[in-house]
């Protein structure tokens, strides 16, 4: 009698979804009735009032219960007890489909309907459904317009918080102090949330994690960001352009491309940047900093996106195909230079006399003819220079003249720079780098040159046979050993 009894399920009309007892259909009952009790703090929708005062525990900012691993507190036994699975490591709930494993069965039952294409909680108003209670609630806020509460505000730009302690250390952003230092990197921060969410990085823990396909994170904040990927709520649109953004941090950065407003500038040499992250990867160039490794054969790179190009070097990848000859490249851009071969595009115009270019480097050659600037002219061979400086180097290559000399094997150049680049060979100093390939180079051009295996470009051919040449040194020998050209008749 007592195994029929444990065996009674008990179904609910609206969704399908069964319940193993009579109060637990009724508690369920009340997210299809409409008999719900909205959290004032965080807009969070409880179905019962004893459901609410727990949760206002949350809020309460009293927390008992603290582990003595990481120092982390918690209002309820309950949730300290899950927590210290993450440092036990216990997942003692296992999906029976895909093996993954987590830590509480709820968040097993959830990630269960990603298998079963199971979405029992559905929004009364659009219709919407969701795999999960929380995905409803979130989405829910779009409708109701109840947000967290926010009554304290900024005095000095304004912004709105929640608690009288979130606007003391939101303050500290202004007045850059940060009473929170870590030992172990001597990274500073303004709140005591902040500085703790970092310690879980070396500690490699991730105490957040999302109850639908089980990845975690390190704070509350990311895990927030990451649940859009399920609910697909995109909640704030540009007014200029129409892109939907899942936050607001990003619509705010995004608006950025049309005000034309960079309000990060570098110390250095003042170049301005949309963002904080955009400044640091640029300020890479001033310090030489280059975090990024290739375990293959060691060479470093100031961004993560430039190492993955570089690995397709070593893995032979080349993701981007030319659907005119089936030529593949490593990089989009050079896939994208490479087209203009067969289109014969040429996007850049000189607005003075109408000569077009395939890439922005060569009208930028070509403008200088019009500029004015190369008021200085060689009265052997007619050549112009932008000031008499360059003249006078120029004028050398006549003469024969090279008062620059190698003091380590006495070779002479007839300019510092000549001899500058020179001095690179002795030293290996090899300060440019193909961002394709991370092959090296000692001079600025060569790079240029370089890029050009890349790209399959081939600007120089020959007027006989239209032979087509990387290099104008190529082009120049073919014409002297296939045509007998002589360049100097």
């Amino acid at each position: 009698m007592g195994k029929q009894a444990e065996d009674t399920t008990y179904s609910c009309k609206e969704c399908s979804s069964s319940l193993s007892t009579m109060s637990g259909l009724k508690k369920h009952m009340r997210t299809h009735t409409g008999n719900k009790t909205y959290c004032e703090v965080c807009g969070a929708l409880l179905s019962t009032m004893s459901g609410l005062k727990k949760h206002m525990q949350l809020h309460s900012g009293n927390k008992p219960h603290s582990c003595k691993e990481c120092d982390l507190s918690f209002s309820r036994a309950a949730s300290l007890k899950l927590h210290m699975r993450i440092h036990t490591e216990e997942k003692p709930y296992s999906c029976e489909v895909c093996s993954k494993t987590f830590v509480t069965n709820d968040n097993l039952q959830v990630h269960r309907r990603i298998h079963t294409g199971e979405k029992p909680y559905s929004c009364q108003v659009c219709g919407n459904t969701f795999t999960s209670k929380s995905n409803l609630n979130t989405h829910m806020r779009t409708h109701t317009g109840v947000k967290r509460l926010k009554p304290h505000i900024c005095d000095v730009c304004g912004n709105s918080l929640s608690s009288k302690v979130n606007l003391k250390f939101h303050k500290m952003r202004h007045t850059g102090e940060k009473p929170f230092s870590c030992d172990v990197c001597k990274l500073a921060f303004s709140s005591k949330g902040g500085f703790t969410n970092h310690l879980l990085r070396h500690k490699g823990e991730k105490p957040h994690s999302c109850e639908v396909c089980g990845l975690g994170y390190y704070s509350k904040g990311g895990l927030r960001l990451h649940m859009y990927t399920h609910t697909g709520q995109k909640p704030y649109s540009c007014e200029v352009c129409g892109l939907p953004a899942a936050v607001k941090s990003v619509l705010k950065k995004h608006m950025r491309i049309h005000t034309g407003e960079k309000p990060h500038s570098c110390e250095v040499c003042g170049s301005l940047f949309l963002s904080k992250s955009d400044l640091k990867v640029h300020m890479r160039i001033h310090t030489g900093e280059k975090p990024f490794s290739c375990e293959v054969c060691g060479s470093a790179f100031r961004t993560s996106g430039s190492l993955k190009i570089h690995m397709r070097r070593h893995t032979g990848e080349r993701p981007f195909s030319c659907e005119v000859c089936g030529s593949s490249f490593a990089v989009k851009v050079a896939l994208k230079i490479h087209i203009q071969t067969h289109t014969g595009e040429k996007p850049f115009s000189c607005e003075i006399c109408g000569s077009s270019f395939s890439r922005k480097y060569y009208l930028k050659q070509h403008m200088s003819k019009h500029s004015g600037e190369k008021r200085s002219f060689c009265d052997v061979c007619g050549s112009s220079f932008m000031n008499k400086y360059y003249l006078k180097t120029h004028m050398r290559s006549h003469t024969g003249e090279k008062p620059y000399a190698c003091k380590v094997c006495h070779s002479a150049f007839n300019s510092t720079s000549s001899l500058n680049v020179h001095m690179r060979k002795h030293t290996g100093e090899k300060p440019y780098s193909c961002e394709v390939c991370g092959t090296r180079f000692c001079e600025k051009a060569k790079v240029a040159i370089h890029m050009r295996i890349h790209t399959g470009e081939k600007p120089f051919s020959c007027e006989i046979c239209h032979s087509a040449y990387a290099t104008k040194s190529q082009a120049t020998r073919h014409k002297k050993l296939i045509h007998g050209f002589n360049k100097n008749v």
